[in-house]
């Protein structure tokens, strides 16, 4: 998997250091994983965009995979969006890329939503894979959105009861999540995939920084939305959402980001939540489309 891809740690001026994986020619396409996962989400699209001509950066997000994972504040502002946005930024800078395109699934899903409204000059086209903006999903939880997601609610609980429930039967709870949010699609997580997965999220440091995030999300996140709610992402945006899950059921995708972008665009893949893994030929398809248009 991702043989051709160049495997790098690089040292940020964030104060962190991120691994890293690139491949081929063209512009830059970064793509940002969600939880509870790594870059490896983007095995099976990954090199179909490289031979599309593009030059695809896969990072793991602060926190996750082999990244750092930095100390937090009572205030979580380290696991903030703008901090994960603020290491990606710099992150394409040390590479070179001034402007790109990014795509983000889950998590950085709402890292690039983050990154595109703190550097808008920065982001040439926006792609966000099931998940409606963070502050929405918020204001209107009702039970159905309470029962699916639970998990918003349980991570967020004060440290370290979360963090130690989980460490202490760390694969049942990422099989469960891959499980229930792919709808028992589990052959679309080869062993190797499930084992690296597993390797990562074992770690109590990697688990504590998840937690958070989905900290962050419920506290400083808001506060940086709400304070954006004014302003509308200038730049082109793909929403994309699996059929089979929640997001599409409780929400019109498109329709609310379109509250919170200019140009806005999107549809339903034949899926549960991770459409990277679960319909790779679909995201694949509507990804080179939608970047070929907005270059």
């Amino acid at each position: 998997m991702l043989d051709a891809f160049t495997d790098n740690r690089i040292a940020l001026d964030t104060g962190i250091t991120v691994r890293v994986r690139q491949a081929g020619d063209g512009p830059p396409l970064l793509l940002l994983h969600g939880y509870p996962q790594t870059h490896l989400c983007w095995h099976k699209v990954a090199p179909g965009l490289v031979n599309a001509g593009y030059r695809v950066i896969l990072p793991d997000l602060r926190g996750y995979g082999d990244s750092d994972k930095p100390e937090t504040t009572p205030d979580h502002a380290p696991y903030s969006k703008r901090a994960m946005a603020a290491d990606q930024i710099a992150l394409m800078r040390v590479l070179g890329h001034e402007r790109f395109a990014v795509a983000g699934h889950d998590r950085g899903g709402r890292v690039a939503h983050r990154l595109a409204r703190d550097y808008p000059e920065a982001v040439t086209a926006l792609a966000v894979l099931d998940i409606a903006p963070t502050l929405h999903m918020y204001r209107t939880t009702g039970e159905a959105f309470a029962r699916a997601y639970y998990h918003w609610f349980f991570l967020i609980q004060p440290a370290p009861m979360p963090e130690r429930l989980i460490a202490a039967e760390p694969a049942l709870y990422l099989a469960s999540k891959l499980r229930a949010w792919s709808q028992g699609n589990d052959p679309a997580f080869p062993d190797e995939v499930r084992a690296e997965y597993l390797r990562c999220f074992s770690d109590p440091a990697a688990i504590h920084a998840s937690c958070e995030d989905y900290r962050a999300a419920a506290t400083i996140d808001l506060e940086h939305d709400e304070a954006d709610l004014d302003r509308k992402l200038p730049m082109p945006v793909l929403a994309l959402w699996g059929a089979k899950g929640l997001v599409g059921k409780l929400y019109d995708v498109p329709g609310i980001w379109r509250a919170h972008a200019d140009i806005v665009e999107g549809h339903a893949l034949p899926c549960g939540h991770f459409l990277p893994e679960e319909s790779p030929a679909e995201t694949l398809a509507a990804l080179t489309d939608f970047f070929a248009r907005h270059r």
